[in-house]
């Protein structure tokens, strides 16, 4: 080889070496459907029990994002929190000793577009001292709310990736840490790269495609469906309505109590 070809093989390991890492975390190619970017998605804060300031911080975090605005508006808590057409919704409540901490459903239409979403946050488990911290809570809600846009986890393994989309546990001799609360560029790349196609119509207008509320993942464990994936932490579940309608679920359980779902269906 020429001194010159060296040289040249040289300079090209280097720019490619120099061209950064893109997130790769979409869940499943599930985006809402919409004709331009920036599109503005609708989120109810039915929130309470201390939980609209994490919300607010997490609503604030995710209108960074250069393709999607998050305009919010308070709703009534309620302990169903049953998911509104063309909005999501964001509740927190007493679930009982169920196992999960946090749960986000999304309900989709031909076969990857959302339709509506949930995120919700189990105090049963939040009132305990070991969950009861605020960057628990931030981790939490801003990773449930994350999912109900497409995005899946960055990491599952338990290593701080400095994104909510890990599963870091900010507990234990964690809890004081401030790591994994905040979505990172990472998490902003991927919104871009999930919408960066447009589509002929939209999922954000109100007209409901599926009953408010009929396919809202409940609290029990046995009204998500059967188990599609299992990694660590996080398990994800499929009610499927047939024709391209399903609802999705994607179950954070708590540290202790990984495995309670409905995974025999």
């Amino acid at each position: 080889m020429t001194p010159a070809r060296r040289f040249s093989l040289a300079v090209l390991i280097l720019m490619v070496a120099a061209v950064p890492a893109f997130a790769t975390h979409s869940w499943g190619g599930y985006h809402w459907a919409r004709t331009a970017n920036p599109f503005t998605l609708k989120i109810i804060n039915a929130t309470t029990n201390g939980w609209p300031t994490y919300y607010n911080t997490a609503v604030s975090d995710w209108n960074s994002s250069t393709v999607m605005n998050l305009s919010s508006s308070l709703g009534t808590a309620n302990k169903h929190c049953g998911a509104v057409s063309g909005k999501v919704q964001v509740c927190n409540n007493t679930y009982g000793n169920n196992g999960w901490l946090g749960l986000a459903s999304i309900s989709v239409t031909g076969g990857t577009h959302i339709t509506q979403g949930t995120a919700k946050m189990n105090d049963t488990y939040f009132n305990t001292s070991t969950y009861n911290n605020p960057n628990e809570k931030l981790h939490v809600i801003c990773q449930e709310i994350g999912h109900t846009f497409g995005l899946d986890h960055q990491s599952t393994d338990g290593s701080s990736q400095n994104t909510c989309m890990d599963y870091f546990s900010n507990t234990g001799s964690n809890a004081t840490s401030t790591l994994s609360t905040h979505p990172n560029q990472h998490d902003y790349d991927e919104l871009v790269t999930i919408y960066t196609h447009l589509d002929s119509s939209t999922t954000l207008a109100a007209s409901a495609i599926f009953p408010n509320g009929m396919d809202a993942a409940g609290e029990d464990p046995s009204s998500w469906g059967r188990l599609i994936s299992s990694e660590g932490r996080s398990e994800v579940y499929e009610l499927d309505f047939g024709g391209g309608n399903k609802t999705l679920t994607f179950v954070t359980w708590a540290d202790d109590t990984h495995g309670r779902g409905n995974s025999g269906n």
